[in-house]
């Protein structure tokens, strides 16, 4: 059972009937480009998954969720019904190459389901492609399963007031420096993040390559952002919780299990202009 990462090769390597491969590819600039990409060719067996349609409510938007508001229940065991899923089948999730969006969200969707044999293709559909893997174009007929699924509410933070002044918990922040840093903003009302919060980019993950740096890098580098902190204490924040999934990926492949994610992240925080905004690296 494969819980956090997976290899090109570890997963051309199991049984088609064992596994269900779920291609995540997505675009902010252009979101019905994944699944033209999918359409195109994808990892054979493979279904698409709509990070708007899919794995987001976007009909929640106006709710202060952010700008991709999580799935209810029965709406993602419908989704994962249509897909052929059971309890227990191996899940592994790929983007175009790193993992940073559709991708990890599945993998922590999932995760917030109770279910462990999901993985991340490490390196994404590029790293497929390298290996010099076959493709296809076919659009696979599985059979639909029903689906029931149920939400630990203790791996997921929606209240805004959780996430500020707390000396017991970090906020961590996934977007890119000067996003954090409120240089720019080219997604949502206004640039900056949450008072407290610290940064880690989702990119600090990745090894030049494209795939995740080794677990023991990655804990000596996380360790170094917690201090004193237990994973426990760490809440995972981005855009619209969606690439902060990343930085959950990455502690929990380097052994730091138990981060938790701010679902509705910077763009349900300044969904209220009354709430505070914090510029610079502090």
């Amino acid at each position: 059972m494969k819980t956090t990462l997976i290899s090109a090769a570890e997963l051309a390597a199991l049984p088609p009937q064992d596994v269900l491969v779920v291609d995540c590819r997505y675009d902010t600039a252009d979101s019905g480009r994944g699944e033209r990409d999918y359409r195109a060719g994808h990892v054979p067996g493979a279904v698409f998954a709509s990070l708007d349609r899919d794995l987001s409510d976007l009909s929640r938007q106006s709710e202060g969720l952010g700008r991709h508001p999580l799935p209810s229940e029965p709406a993602f065991a419908a989704v994962l019904g249509r897909w052929g899923w059971r309890p227990g089948l191996q899940v592994v999730a790929y983007d175009a190459g790193s993992g940073a969006l559709a991708a990890a969200r599945l993998w922590w969707l999932l995760r917030l389901a109770g279910e462990r044999a999901v993985a991340v293709l490490d390196g994404g559909y590029a790293a497929w492609q390298a290996a010099g893997l076959p493709a296809e174009t076919a659009v696979p007929a599985r059979t639909p399963t029903q689906a029931t699924i149920r939400f630990d509410p203790a791996q997921v933070v929606l209240d805004h007031a959780a996430v500020t002044h707390r000396p017991d918990q970090l906020l961590l922040d996934a977007r890119a420096a000067p996003r954090y840093r409120g240089d720019t903003e080219p997604l949502d009302r206004v640039g900056g993040h949450v008072p407290g919060a610290r940064n880690r980019p989702f990119a600090d993950n990745l090894a030049a390559d494209g795939r995740f740096k080794p677990a023991d890098e990655l804990k000596r580098e996380f360790l170094a952002v917690l201090g004193d902190r237990a994973p426990s204490q760490v809440v995972h924040s981005c855009g619209s919780g969606v690439t902060a999934c990343h930085n959950l990926l990455a502690m929990e492949h380097a052994g730091l299990a138990g981060s938790r994610l701010y679902a509705p992240s910077w763009s349900g925080w300044v969904s209220d202009p009354a709430r505070p905004v914090a510029t610079g690296d502090a």
